[in-house]
């Protein structure tokens, strides 16, 4: 049925394309395999028209574009069909793989069962190996500098000398840290030490770019240099969006550049909004301006080293730009000061459609043209450092060694320093901005912030022109059955050669219910909690594995309150840890009595509890995201500006898909079943109600109104 599906998928387009033989070999022969040896197995069609759509777009040839969007349900098997069908193409075709997910459950999962899984039966050779960020590993060099400070260790940055004095506890945890490292007990990275580490103590022994750098002696054996060099050898590399997002960014420091690369991004729904994330900035003007007045101390150190003209240049010069960037910092926190009145409400005030008055244009324009100086004297200054650095003998070398990490560093605050000045200085125009400015309690600190709304240009650009091939999949990719929203963000068009798919699940969604209530009054009522209060005790009596949803953590805590009163027994989030709370809903569904789980909107994607850890959902509001965060009232007013409607475009789009992810918590396996029961009448009585329920799965409905 395989060799079926896949011929009748490569021969189905317009535009004939021939998978080459070998690559129809390999994923034959696996699956073949896999029959085999994986007892009980039953074959899924959605399963092997994804795995024949993947092999027929990357082993393409002749086309503008090799980019599949898929949106494959629940129970699809969509992290088998990719690993047999990209596994073969990249392996054939010579590319590396990279596989690239939202979230670190996945990522496990990807690692610690599925492709070892595949790797049992696969035909194709391959080695495979998790990606993290430079921030999970610890710099031996800094490690040992911190448990050590006696001895003849390495040297920390300039910023650490001065501001960072561990705690008598934090001592403490610094010596486990190293005397486990160097007995080689722990190998350095944050996910595999047993305990929690003091967030600001990591900060100061985490593998920053600049600091622990591989051409230094002391730092080419650290934890992330050792890691990095073992991924050469893996054929399939395991990252997360942000790494991905972050690397691209960078010009490719970590994987190998697109072009010798097939991508297959996993969780694709939220790329965009990561992509959103990693392009934001942010300065902290006072505290921007302390860490830069510490900078002429590192030039007058650079200076001491020898007597050239360029050194003594070098330090003049990186005082002079301190100088007028400060000035300009100055100058900014007045004229903050001054515009008292944007903060009369609330500590946040947004610029609308992210436009400066003149005024401040004028400065950001200044600070970025400064901002941009002061990165390239940076790097200059470590040009000059390699230099000395390849001469240097005795101590000139520790020395040099160390000026060359704290340049580094510095240059790394400069130039998130300049991101935030150029992303202010710009103009709107086509690409949209948001601009807004956060005052901290005390009415001192001033934070400069800035985010881009539309990645799609960003992402066609470093990564969808350059890409030797994309799969992207999801179980929640339209919105109101449609691909519009996701295209729109993610900066595709249905006209480009891309390729959208769309594959039911396999589960019978007959077997669940979807129930709609009769509700006294809608959501926005000041009612609803106590109508909530009254309703659900109905719907959880009887019932032994139930999951409430809210929108509201407030709302949450207080209907919670109220029926605990009332006898019901809870697990509540925020209460306990996630996995402690899912632990013990387990337990208590494992016996005869009952289970009541209370979570927010977190808990409606990503936790999954097959068979009888549910059966009974309850979905309390449609989750309409209120635009009351800068970047979600910077892209409604984007939407206005240009004559359409943010709700219906948005808003009603956006919830379209997360109430999807929320009714997909009742099914995960062929034999579940149950009720999703959602307490919100406006599906009923609002002209957007029909689209939501039409894009659901198809249960068996029930409405009362």
């Amino acid at each position: 049925q395989w060799q079926q599906d896949l011929d009748n998928s490569v021969t189905s387009t317009t535009n004939f394309i021939m998978v080459p033989e070998k690559i129809q070999q390999s994923v034959r022969e696996s699956y073949q395999q896999l029959c085999q040896k994986l007892a009980g197995f039953v074959p899924r069609r959605a399963q092997n028209y994804l795995v024949a759509e993947i092999v027929k777009t990357l082993s393409a040839s002749g086309r503008e574009k090799r980019i599949l969007v898929a949106e494959a349900g629940t129970g699809t098997g969509k992290s088998l069909a990719y690993a047999q069908a990209a596994i073969p193409c990249a392996h054939h075709l010579k590319k590396k793989l990279v596989i690239s997910t939202a979230t670190l459950s996945l990522q496990e999962q990807l690692i610690n069962k599925d492709l070892p899984f595949f790797q049992s039966f696969s035909t194709t050779p391959f080695r495979f190996a998790l990606v993290k960020g430079r921030q999970r590993y610890c710099c031996a060099g800094r490690l040992e500098a911190l448990a050590k400070p006696d001895a003849n260790a390495a040297q920390l940055s300039f910023e650490q000398l001065l501001d960072f004095k561990p705690s008598a506890a934090q001592q403490r945890q610094v010596k486990q840290l190293w005397n486990a490292y160097s007995q080689q007990r722990w190998q350095g990275d944050r996910d595999s030490w047993p305990h929690p580490i003091d967030e600001r103590l990591w900060s100061s022994i985490s593998a920053e770019r600049h600091i622990c750098n591989p051409i230094l002696p002391q730092h080419r054996e650290c934890p992330l240099h050792k890691a990095r060099s073992a991924l050469i050898e893996c054929d399939v590399l395991v990252v997360n969006h942000a790494l991905l997002l972050a690397d691209l960014a960078l010009g490719g420091s970590i994987l190998p550049p697109p072009e010798e690369c097939f991508y297959v991004l996993d969780e694709a729904h939220h790329l965009a909004e990561i992509a959103r994330e990693q392009a934001a900035a942010q300065c902290e003007l006072r505290s921007c301006a302390a860490w830069l007045g510490k900078l002429p101390q590192l030039g007058d150190k650079i200076t001491k080293l020898g007597q050239q003209r360029r050194l003594q240049r070098f330090s003049v010069e990186l005082a002079d730009l301190v100088h007028e960037i400060q000035h300009g910092l100055k100058q900014w926190l007045e004229l903050l000061t001054l515009n008292d009145a944007w903060f009369a409400t609330e500590n946040i005030h947004r610029f609308p459609l992210g436009e400066l008055p003149a005024y401040l244009t004028d400065e950001a324009q200044q600070l970025q043209l400064l901002s941009g100086k002061l990165s390239r004297l940076l790097e200059q200054g470590q040009t000059i450092l390699s230099e000395q650095f390849k001469e240097a003998q005795g101590s000139q070398l520790a020395i040099t060694a160390q000026l060359l990490a704290e340049c580094g560093y510095a240059l790394e605050r400069a130039t998130q320093l300049g991101d935030l000045w150029q992303l202010f200085a710009r103009e709107t125009g086509q690409n949209p901005l948001a601009k807004w400015i956060e005052r901290d309690e005390s009415g001192q600190e001033f934070t400069c912030l800035a985010s881009p709304l539309a990645m799609g240009p960003w992402l066609q650009r470093v990564l969808w022109e350059r890409c030797a091939g994309a799969i992207m999949v999801s179980a929640t990719l339209t919105a109101m059955n449609s691909f519009s929203l996701f295209r729109d963000h993610t900066g595709l068009r249905s006209d480009d050669g891309t390729l959208f798919l769309r594959l039911a699940s396999p589960f019978d969604y007959q077997r669940a219910e979807l129930l709609i209530p009769h509700m006294p009054c809608e959501p926005s009522s000041a009612d609803f909690t106590a109508a909530l209060i009254a309703t659900l005790p109905t719907y959880l009596q009887q019932q032994k594995a139930s999951l409430v949803l809210f929108a509201s953590h407030r709302q949450m805590q207080e209907v919670a309150s109220a029926l605990r009163q009332q006898g019901f027994e809870l697990l509540v989030q925020g209460e306990a840890s996630r996995e402690a709370l899912l632990t013990l809903h387990g337990l208590r569904c494992s016996g005869n009595g009952q289970s009541i789980l209370f979570g927010s909107a977190s808990f409606a994607e990503g936790v999954d509890l097959p068979g009888e850890l549910l059966t009974n959902l309850i979905i309390t509001k449609l989750p309409f995201a209120v635009p009351t965060s800068p970047v979600e009232a910077a892209m409604a007013e984007w939407i206005t500006a240009r004559g359409g409607n943010p709700f219906l475009q948005l808003t009603v789009p956006e919830a379209s898909r997360k109430l999807i992810q929320a009714c997909g918590r009742l099914i995960r396996k062929e034999e579940d079943g149950g009720r999703v029961i959602i307490l919100d009448r406006r599906l009923l009585t609002r002209h957007y109600g029909a689209g939501l329920l039409a894009a659901l799965p198809p249960f068996r409905r029930n409405y009362h109104y």
